[in-house]
């Protein structure tokens, strides 16, 4: 008897016990797989990473949180102050995860993990659009040119011509006024607008002879226009393309400003340019409107973004795309996130989640 309760009450834990289990399991299902807690690094360089307060938005930034939605993540976000700090923070494994505008080379990847391509970039160039020639600067080249000793022979003629034209007209001209120094200021009046503009507007005494005269000083000042006019514009158009910075040919012995850490700071490098790094593009703009650096070296999307939203008129980004690179997010070595957010960028890619937000940012789909 005893046994058969025993039997009985044992079957019932048993139902008990499974009725139990299968409704943890169903609630296990219905509230979905275990929210994953990451910490994620950034670094703040419109428009990928920008922030507003303590809310962070921009192309990097919405990518990643679309990539958290789909992987189940909780990302809590610190910002780094450089490049290189992040890079190491994540090596390090105090970060999970590094966004941002981050190029992928094999020096870093010798050091993190990067997840699947998710932008193509490269670098260009920002320049002051506002220096100007100094009229110092064309007086020296005029005289390195030649020109300036042409000119001083044109003054010595002039100042000759102006006597002789004083003393001609006080002989044969009646009307001409016998003071001096009235008649020395309209006979460089004559001369000079022979000179300059190749007419005259005297009498002319001899007859025909005269006008022969007339003719000769005409022509010759129809010469000296054009050759004052050639020469200046010609040494003006040599300073305007020997001082210019057009291309990364250019930059010889310049100095140029790029983000400190960054890949651009690495391939002025690489190139023996002089450089000096900044924190910040604010900071390396500052120094070149300060006439510090000659140039910034930066990637291409950040510069046009910053020309076209952030900075005061005077810059221009100049020159063809170099040094062209691929951005990923990064992990630390060894890290199943690289894996995973790589799965989850191709997802967003096939679904035109990242199209979408390149055109938001950037104007254009890519």
């Amino acid at each position: 008897m005893f046994s058969r309760i025993f039997v009985a009450l044992l079957g019932a834990a048993l139902v008990l016990l499974s009725t139990y289990a299968s409704q943890a399991q169903d609630n296990t299902s219905a509230q979905g797989p275990a929210v994953i807690p990451v910490k994620v690094g950034l670094y703040l360089n419109p428009p990928f990473i920008m922030a507003d307060g303590a809310r962070y938005s921009g192309l990097a930034f919405d990518l990643f949180e679309d990539l958290a939605r789909r992987g189940n993540l909780a990302p809590a976000y610190e910002a780094f102050a450089t490049l290189s700090a992040l890079l190491e923070a994540t090596a390090a494994g105090e970060i999970d995860v590094a966004i941002g505008d981050l190029t992928i080379t094999s020096e870093r990847l010798a050091m993190v993990d990067f997840t699947f391509p998710w932008h193509d970039g490269g670098l260009r160039i920002m320049v002051d659009g506002d220096d100007q020639i100094e009229l110092g600067e064309v007086f020296e080249d005029l005289g390195d040119a030649g020109h300036m000793r042409a000119f001083l022979w044109l003054a010595f003629v002039i100042v000759v011509a102006t006597i002789l034209l004083t003393l001609f007209d006080r002989k044969f001209d009646k009307n001409f006024t016998r003071q001096w120094f009235d008649g020395i200021v309209e006979s460089f009046y004559h001369v000079m607008s022979i000179a300059t503009s190749g007419t005259t507007t005297r009498r002319m005494l001899f007859g025909a002879f005269g006008r022969l005269l007339s003719a000769f000083w005409l022509v010759f000042g129809v010469a000296v226009v054009a050759y004052v006019t050639s020469s200046v514009t010609s040494v003006m158009t040599a300073a305007s393309i020997d001082d210019g910075i057009h291309s990364i040919e250019d930059l010889d012995n310049r100095t140029v400003g790029t983000l400190a850490g960054g890949t651009s700071e690495r391939y002025a490098r690489s190139i023996g340019l002089s450089v000096r790094g900044f924190d910040s593009l604010n900071a390396a703009e500052a120094s070149l409107r300060a006439e510090e650096i000659d140039a910034v070296i930066a990637d291409a999307t950040v510069l046009e973004y910053h020309l076209h939203h952030t900075a005061d008129a005077g810059l221009s980004v100049v020159g063809p795309l170099f040094d062209p690179e691929k951005y990923g997010f990064a992990t630390p070595m060894g890290s199943p996130l690289a894996r995973a957010l790589s799965l989850d960028l191709l997802r967003a890619h096939e679904d035109g989640t990242s199209q979408d937000l390149r055109s938001r940012y950037l104007g254009v789909a890519r």
